[in-house]
């Protein structure tokens, strides 16, 4: 009887565990390709969207290489002030990294597909690449600030499109509001 017992026990385990294991070598098509757009209701014209998203795009590529080469410069960092410089360059890798994750969910939250691997961020990235191999700490510094100075440039940019396009959009959604209802206001 107890040998019974021992082997429904058995039994159950191994049921149990079949369906706890993962299904390996799964593959499907994507379900949104890179470019498309997911159309939300958020009340943005489509094309305010798209030139947000390929803006935020090229945003997030700068900010991940950027927060890369923090962590690139806090693990190669030498000489008389490495202590400092190793948490200093840890710290904004941190901060870096909390924006890369701010940029993506922003995309998402537009209907965009943000930039996730490497090899992507590579190929989009406008910072230069830097060498595999150790730098004295005045070129890491120096390439950190340019890369920052192109990163701010770049989201200036981009923020006055983004209140164009808005400016542009809400006067068209205006215009056709008004003339759609045949009222429009005597100061135009």
């Amino acid at each position: 009887m107890s040998s019974n017992k021992s082997r429904r026990s058995s039994n159950q385990l191994e049921v149990g565990a079949q369906q706890a294991r993962p299904v390996e070598h799964q593959h499907a098509e994507e379900i949104q390709p890179f470019g498309k757009i997911a159309i939300l209701p958020i009340a943005l014209d489509l094309q305010v969207c798209a030139a947000s998203i390929e803006n935020l795009n090229q945003l997030l590529a700068d900010t991940m290489t950027l927060r890369d080469l923090y962590k690139k410069h806090h693990w190669q960092v030498t000489g008389h002030t490495f202590y400092q410089l190793h948490l200093l360059f840890d710290k904004h890798n941190a901060e870096q990294d909390d924006m890369v994750d701010e940029i993506a969910e922003r995309i998402q939250l537009l209907g965009g597909v943000s930039l996730a691997m490497g090899a992507d961020v590579a190929e989009t990235t406008s910072i230069p690449r830097p060498p595999k191999g150790k730098e004295i700490v005045p070129v890491q510094i120096s390439r950190l600030l340019e890369a920052h100075e192109l990163v701010l440039k770049e989201a200036r940019e981009s923020a006055r499109q983004a209140r164009q396009q808005m400016i542009c959009w809400s006067l068209g959604l205006f215009v056709r509001t008004n003339f759609k209802f045949g009222s429009l206001p005597s100061t135009l």
